[in-house]
């Protein structure tokens, strides 16, 4: 008869045979872990800044197929750098009906800073 600690031993590093009662056991325990842990317990906030209200995205300029946004830094969630093209794509095709098809390119990406230098809006130059 296997001791408690080589059966915790076994179940931690997986090693019972699929079809055994260990391993279905194994399978159940994760099953009720993920399925009834509550969420509260790990602090899980979604990071999006939610939805995009009118003037959060407005058009600076245009020059033929090249149009520049001004995109509020607060309907983005917390940038890195490969999500921020990502975000900003995005935002821009939820926020205006003429880029819903998502069929344009971000060409250009510089923040605005306030006083304190505080990321408060992007400006993003597109081409379609």
């Amino acid at each position: 008869m296997a001791s408690l600690g080589q059966i915790l031993s076994r179940m931690f590093f997986w090693s019972y045979e699929r079809g055994t009662w260990q391993y279905d056991l194994a399978v159940i325990l994760i099953l009720v872990f993920v399925l009834l842990t509550p969420r509260n317990w790990f602090h899980d906030k979604p990071e999006s800044g939610g939805s995009v209200a009118p003037g959060q995205v407005q058009l600076l300029s245009q020059d033929g197929n090249r149009l520049t946004y001004r995109v509020d830094a607060r309907i983005l969630a917390p940038p890195t750098k490969l999500a921020l093209q990502n975000d900003l794509h995005t935002a821009l095709q939820e926020a205006l009906p003429e880029l819903h098809n998502g069929n344009f390119s971000i060409a250009r990406i510089e923040p605005v800073h306030d006083d304190q230098g505080t990321v408060i809006a992007y400006q993003v130059e597109i081409r379609h």
